[in-house]
């Protein structure tokens, strides 16, 4: 089983900081960093002595892998990052993928340049916005508790209902998330019955959202947006700062976070690897 080691975590800090003092945030997916826990190889390192300078991380979504990563400014042009990008395509190799995407800031100028290099397309660009304190109301009568073990079959079907996974990949992430420690999945109840999600992570003293879903035939009702609003304002009590990611392609989605006090503060640019990947 692979798990990172407490001195990884902190070289994939200390070399994530120093490439950020480029004016852009790298999106390494921090709560899955230290809750690794699985079988095939997913990080992938490049050492100069005991220094970090080149790491890539490969990221399981069900049918698509994502990866990210970076190279240390004094290290570039080296091919440190196209001998560890040839590596972790080699991996997802392994496990069949439908999608493989290569994640890069839209800051950044020698990422998306040296994507351009790939074969590869632009897929699409990712918002991720942060909280600005607005006064919240209308949103008391929303029931949220914590998961149990028996939504899991609902927390399967919002998966697929809402974001096309197979059911034979909802399982396996719905499996794969129990093991992210920072990571807590809240029921969104109507007339008792659990009908969406809302998933919050606290990482380095901030609140990420994601998987925010609503069954279908519970969507256009104003439950997801009190939903939303509940879980917000009490992350605000907690004295958090707070967070969340959505696709530039779901307007729906961008309108109720605009709504609601989020604002856009980073975009990330994600292109499907077209290349063979073949082991």
């Amino acid at each position: 089983m692979e798990n990172l080691k407490d001195k990884q975590l902190e070289d994939i800090r200390i070399l994530q900081q120093e490439c950020e003092r480029e004016g852009f945030s790298l999106k390494l997916n921090w709560e899955t960093l230290r809750s690794r826990n699985g079988v095939h190889k997913n990080d992938f390192f490049h050492y100069d002595g005991s220094k970090l300078i080149g790491f890539i991380g490969l990221y399981d979504f069900g049918n698509k892998a994502e990866m990210c990563g970076m190279v240390h400014p004094d290290y570039r042009r080296q091919c440190i990052f196209t001998t560890l990008l040839e590596e972790a395509i080699r991996s997802a190799a392994e496990r069949n993928y439908k999608l493989i995407l290569l994640n890069s800031p839209a800051q950044s100028h020698s990422g998306t340049g040296f994507l351009k290099q790939l074969p590869c397309k632009f897929a699409f660009s990712e918002f991720q916005m942060k909280w600005s304190e607005t006064e919240l109301d209308d949103y008391g009568d929303a029931v949220i508790r914590p998961s149990r073990r028996d939504d899991e079959e609902t927390e399967i079907q919002l998966d697929i209902q809402c974001f096309q996974f197979t059911k034979q990949e909802a399982k396996d992430y719905y499996q794969r998330i129990l093991y992210e420690d920072t990571l807590k999945t809240m029921m969104i109840e109507k007339d008792g019955r659990a009908v969406g999600k809302i998933r919050v992570d606290h990482s380095g003293g901030e609140a990420w959202i994601y998987g925010f879903s609503i069954l279908p035939k519970y969507q256009g009702k104003g439950l997801g947006r009190k939903a939303l609003k509940k879980v917000v304002a009490e992350q605000c009590q907690l004295g958090y700062d707070i967070f969340l990611e959505v696709e530039a392609t779901n307007d729906h989605a961008l309108r109720l976070y605009e709504s609601c006090g989020f604002k856009t503060i980073q975009r990330q640019d994600y292109y499907q690897y077209k290349g063979t990947t073949k082991s």
